[in-house]
């Protein structure tokens, strides 16, 4: 990147030149007026002596001077904003140089690391197909089975060659495998149901929502375990756990008998479901 692309987004004056030459005229003319103002006072009295003269002649020496310190700082200002002007440009310059070199390096590594990639996709491609290859060879079926060297079902002369005997002991284990299958109980399937049995408020008696809910009996219903369990406001709700046959107890019977108990029991929610 040159100084000057650096710069494009810099401001400049381009009438500063022009702004310096009229500021020098203009610290001019105030000098020359200082002199007039200080000599006329005294022409027009008649008082103007030499001492005076020498005075106005000292004054606008020394505005001549300021005005030539002004202009020497200005250009010693101008030098110096030149070289550190040269300087930025250099380091500018060297730091793009560096930039494309890295940029170079690096598009190089690149272009290996991507050829080897290649390479390598090449190799894989080829390994790949000598093990189709080789395993389409592995999985033929030869063409020439002899289906002719077994049968499946045995010939039908050995069936008819069976005995007698060989058929009763046949009947016999067919028999006892029979009854052994008989005598193996059935599967029942059965369901782990805990329910949430909730009163109306604090003060309804949860020992006898426990005791009314225990009272229901059914076939392939079984109570288990239970304790209160705080909800808020000091109202607790019962957590009972049951045991039953699927086929016998459904969920919504359970429901339908405990809600009967109106005056005690709010509603009734299965809080878990677990298949025995």
């Amino acid at each position: 990147m040159k100084f000057s692309e650096a710069m494009m987004h810099d401001s400049i004056w381009f009438e500063r030149p022009q702004y310096e030459e009229a500021r020098e005229h203009y610290q001019m003319f105030l000098t020359n007026n200082l002199t007039h103002q200080i000599s006329k006072p005294h022409e027009e009295e008649g008082i103007f002596t030499k001492a005076t003269s020498a005075v106005a002649q000292v004054a606008s020496s020394a505005a001549s001077g300021l005005i030539n310190d002004i202009a020497k700082a200005r250009d010693t200002i101008k030098q110096s904003l030149s070289n550190v002007a040269h300087q930025v440009q250099h380091v500018v310059t060297a730091e793009s140089d560096s930039h494309i070199a890295k940029l170079e390096t690096e598009n190089l590594d690149l272009r290996k690391l991507i050829a080897d990639l290649a390479k390598q996709v090449a190799n894989l491609d080829v390994r790949v197909s000598k093990l189709e290859g080789k395993t389409g060879q592995t999985s033929k079926k030869p063409e020439d089975d002899d289906d002719d060297d077994f049968d499946l079902f045995g010939d039908d002369d050995e069936a008819e060659e069976e005995t007698e005997e060989e058929k009763n002991k046949k009947a016999e284990a067919l028999a006892k495998y029979n009854a052994k299958k008989a005598k193996k109980p059935a599967l029942i399937a059965k369901s782990s149901l805990l329910l949430d049995v909730k009163p109306w408020d604090d003060e309804t008696d949860m020992a006898e929502i426990e005791r009314l809910v225990r009272g229901i009996q059914m076939d392939g219903l079984v109570w288990g375990a239970s304790k209160l369990v705080p909800v808020g406001y000091g109202v607790k709700k019962l957590q009972i756990l049951c045991v039953v046959e699927d086929d016998k107890v459904g969920t919504d019977v359970l429901e339908e008998e405990i809600t009967k108990f109106e005056d005690y029991v709010q509603s009734m929610d299965v809080a878990a479901f677990n298949k025995i």
